[in-house]
């Protein structure tokens, strides 16, 4: 751990994501946490890859390297999408991910696997009269739950798609990610995604907080 400024120990979260989205996320992230975890807000260092985290045999020995040393953390988290892209998928879903990576890791309490079924975009379709705004299209929302629209049409393309029909614009992934998150409660995907809220209750757990039920 950490001193803070006032001598209290923080906590250091080494947090292991693909990409320019999820960094775009964490401002929204720590702002959500600052709320629920007044005097004990952790450090949080993200270890960003450009796609796919790292797998198997290199995933452990970046686990290990971050926990050791000088300038170890006292947690890591890895974040990845059910869908990557890769064919044939590497993972059947959000489960079967947390299960390789654990396996692929070994015992290591501090190591705290997480995904997101079945790309990070699928937190986003709770605001989905946001994204219509922005995108300025009105076509319906996907039905369900976030977290079941699976690998022939990842929340990803769903919203890509209705930005392409909204004045063909772009949807710009770490930019428009933050702004609709920045727009709404991130307490409502949280409620509305159980991967979503399983993440952020392993930082709130690690940091003495309250889980969120």
């Amino acid at each position: 751990m950490a001193d803070g400024t006032d001598g209290r120990q923080v906590v250091k979260i080494s947090l292991i994501i693909e990409g320019k989205t999820e960094m775009g996320f964490l401002p929204i992230l720590r702002k959500f946490l600052e709320k629920r975890l007044s005097g004990n807000m952790p450090k949080i260092i993200p270890q960003k890859y450009d796609g796919l985290i790292p797998t198997e045999e290199k995933l452990k020995r970046v686990v290990i390297r971050l926990l050791s040393g000088k300038k170890a953390v006292d947690h890591v988290i890895a974040l990845t999408d059910v869908y990557t892209g890769r064919k044939p998928p590497i993972f059947e879903n959000a489960e079967d991910a947390k299960k390789k990576m654990r396996d692929w890791v070994g015992d290591e309490p501090r190591f705290h696997p997480h995904a997101a079924q079945y790309d990070f975009e699928a937190w986003l379709l709770p605001y989905w009269p946001t994204i219509q705004k922005l995108a300025k299209h009105n076509s319906p929302s996907p039905n369900g739950n976030p977290e079941d629209v699976n690998h022939n049409n990842p929340p990803a393309h769903r919203i890509k798609e209705i930005f392409r029909l909204g004045n063909y614009r772009i949807y710009g992934k770490p930019r428009n990610a933050r702004k609709i998150l920045e727009n709404n409660n991130l307490m409502d995907a949280v409620i509305a995604c159980n991967e979503l809220r399983a993440f952020v209750n392993t930082i709130i757990s690690i940091s003495g907080g309250q889980i969120i039920q």
